[in-house]
Parts: C-alpha cells; structure tokens; sequence
C-alpha cells in the first residue's frame, strides 16, 4: 500500500487520531466525524469506512474502559441488539444509498433529537434504543460516521457528563465492532492496514487520555452546552454538505 510507505502521511495521520480522540473523550462528540473527513482525502474510497471503523473501535473501546464505573448498561445492551440487526442487514446490502439523501435525514434527525419536545423522563425507551441500534449501525456501514445521530439519542438521558462520555463511547465501541465483523466477512483485507491502524490507535489512546484529564475540569453545565452545540454544527454540515450534492 503506497500510503503505508509515506512515513510523513502515516505520521500526519496519527497524530490526527490522537487529536480527533481528544475531541470526542473532552466534548462528548465530533472527533469520529473530523477524522472521517481528513481520512477522506487520503484513503482510497473502499477503504475508508472500514478502516476508520477500527481505528474508532480502539478509539471508542479505550475511552469506555477508561469511564467503565460511569456506563448504563441497561441502555448499551438494548442499543447492541438493535445493532446486531443493523449490521446483519446491511451486509446485504449491495446498492448503496444517496450519500446526500442520508446526510439530509440524519441531520434533521440529529436537530430534532437535540431540539425538539423532550419526553417527560428525558429518555428514549428499551425499544426505541433497539430501533436507534438498528438504524445507525446499518446508516454507518455506508456513511462511517453516525456518532451524532448515537449522541444525539444518548442526551435524551438524563446523565451527567461522565455517563454521558461513557454510555456513548461503549454504544458506538459495539457498533463499530459489529461494522468490523460484517465488513470482515464481506472480505474487506484488514490485514493490509494493520500497521497504520494500529499507529492511529496508539495515537487516540493518548488523545482519549488527555481529552478525559480535560473533561474533568468542565464543569457539568458547561459540558452540556458544548456538548449540544457540536452536535448542531455537525448537523447543520452535514445539511450543508447535502446541500452541495444537489448543486
């Protein structure tokens, strides 16, 4: 692989994982959408969903160990079975949707989750987290990055900061999992990225350190406001983006 070989590529990329995992581990969300833009321009197409799922199962997988104590369990194993239906199902799937379409859907999904009228309990229920695990996970085997659309049903909970940091990165470690699974047995060759993807691990398990020493010292209020104004702005790119696939 000729990106393997550009050792400044390969460095430049590393140190992109540690930062987008700082993102996410000290504002709850955006690092896994940056990071899919960034590997945008320099993986080849078929490559690019595959190996930035990974990179965020250790991305992801890391930050939920590092605030274990702080996971709802209840939530995870509801949203993972879903998953696994998501997963199973797009594995079929051989017509990939309107890349402009689901960015268009997501993003207002994303607004009315974040915005719109909150249940009494500010909780979505165990089915609904079944249908949310289903549907994102079957969304990211085409788009990769469906982290917003999992935060944005993760701040319907009533959490504090740290659940909400953990409850999320644990949602999406099973996912990106699953998405490793189907995209295995389709015969994507991970084989030939390992070198990169493990350096780009490596890289978000310092991030993810950092960003929670971070997270620490944000106070809950605070936490909350940022946390729900990235995940607007990354809706309203992606309209944007939608919006320029049309023109």
């Amino acid at each position: 692989m000729g990106i393997l070989e550009n050792f400044e590529l390969v460095l430049l990329l590393t140190f992109t994982a540690t930062g987008t995992s700082f993102i996410t581990a000290s504002m709850g969300i955006g690092g896994g959408v940056l990071l899919l833009a960034i590997l945008a321009t320099t993986l080849p197409p078929a490559a690019l969903i595959p190996v930035h799922g990974l990179v965020q199962l250790g991305s992801n997988a890391n930050r939920a160990v590092m605030t274990r104590k702080h996971i709802d369990w209840c939530m995870v194993k509801s949203f993972t079975a879903g998953a696994v239906v998501g997963a199973f199902a797009a594995s079929f799937v051989v017509i990939q949707l309107p890349l402009h379409l689901i960015q268009l859907c997501v993003a207002l999904f994303i607004l009315f989750l974040v915005w719109g009228p909150k249940p009494k309990r500010h909780q979505v229920s165990e089915k609904g987290q079944v249908v949310y695990g289903a549907a994102t996970t079957f969304l990211s085997m085409f788009v990769g990055a469906t982290g917003p659309l999992v935060a944005g049903v993760v701040h319907r909970h009533n959490y504090d900061k740290h659940s909400i940091t953990a409850t999320f990165a644990t949602c999406m470690s099973f996912q990106h999992l699953l998405k490793m699974v189907a995209f295995s047995l389709v015969g994507f060759a991970f084989w030939q990225w390992l070198p990169l993807i493990v350096l780009m691990i490596l890289g978000g398990m310092l991030g993810t350190w950092l960003g929670l020493k971070m997270l620490n010292k944000i106070p809950a209020g605070q936490f909350k406001v940022i946390f729900k104004t990235i995940i607007t702005l990354l809706a309203i790119r992606l309209l944007w983006q939608a919006g320029q696939s049309l023109l």
